[in-house]
């Protein structure tokens, strides 16, 4: 495994296989709840390849018209967001070191031909507390860098029931997802992958 700038874990096989397949049941009636839209990016509308959700008291949201923001509301229902689930709650107590809960959960769903540019997570008042990414079925390609855009990158796999903590010095670093290796988990009947990031919001 490479060497992680400080604050960055890498926490593979964190969650067994009947706590991911829990993990899948819980969201899959968020999903129920706050279905999948596809985000537009700001100023042109392209949308993700990607399809997201979430839950919890605020979401994160994309359109062309008002950008990346958080929100208390889905974009096309209007509803609020679903409760975010107690096993994330643990999740969070268990790997954050953070003594305020998380705000959102946000529910990515990859396709098998999808994929996430590099970005930073940098639309939280509070950049103290960790970002904590939960993934779940098909292995990705994760690339991560530094806090330059044009710094030096190092990729490696994630696996289903891997987590990953960004905080510290990395909390604003680089990261994304390159690839989809379809095939590598039996955990989504269709395939794809889910991934499940945790933030804390507001101040």
């Amino acid at each position: 495994m490479p060497e992680l700038l400080n604050g960055i874990r890498h926490l593979p096989g964190y969650l067994d296989r009947a706590s991911q397949e829990a993990l899948v049941e819980l969201i899959r009636a968020v999903v129920a709840e706050a279905p999948l839209f596809m985000p537009g990016m700001p100023g042109t509308g392209k949308p993700m390849s990607v399809r997201m959700t979430n839950c919890g008291p605020l979401g994160w949201v994309t359109d062309k018209g008002r950008g990346y923001r958080y929100q208390p509301t889905h974009p096309e229902t209007g509803r609020p967001w679903p409760e975010m689930p107690q096993q994330l709650l643990d999740i969070w107590n268990d790997v954050s070191g953070y003594d305020k809960p998380p705000e959102a959960c946000l529910v990515n769903f990859y396709s098998d031909d999808a994929r996430m540019g590099l970005h930073q997570d940098k639309d939280e008042q509070d950049l103290h507390a960790p970002v904590v990414s939960i993934s779940l079925g098909n292995s990705c390609l994760f690339r991560l860098g530094g806090l330059d855009r044009k710094d030096r990158t190092l990729s490696f796999k994630l696996s289903s029931g891997d987590l990953i903590v960004l905080g510290g010095e990395g909390r604003l670093c680089y990261h994304g997802v390159d690839r989809i290796y379809p095939a590598t988990s039996t955990l989504l009947k269709n395939g794809g992958r889910i991934n499940l990031t945790l933030r804390r919001v507001c101040l």
